[in-house]
């Protein structure tokens, strides 16, 4: 899977999650949470969306890498190597 494709998941479940934000530009660095205002469910459920896709399990204690598009896409990169 490739960086794009990765962003393009990423993106598709955020968005899932918070719809109205649709479009928008998501910053690289920036925490989701701050970006667009979601809540610790919303993120839950976005963790579980990638999970779904992806078939990979996040534990709790890699939420904090998950935070951001940049932390997502090399955490998601380092696990399909695997």
């Amino acid at each position: 899977m490739t960086d794009a494709e990765i962003i393009d998941l990423v993106e598709r479940n955020l968005f899932a999650i918070a719809p109205e934000f649709e479009g928008e530009v998501i910053e690289p660095e920036t925490p989701f949470r701050d970006q667009f205002e979601i809540d610790s469910m919303d993120f839950l459920n976005f963790i579980i969306g990638l999970h779904n896709e992806t078939k990979i399990d996040i534990p709790e204690a890699d939420y904090p890498r998950m935070e951001t598009l940049t932390g997502c896409t090399t955490y998601l990169r380092e696990k399909i190597a695997i």
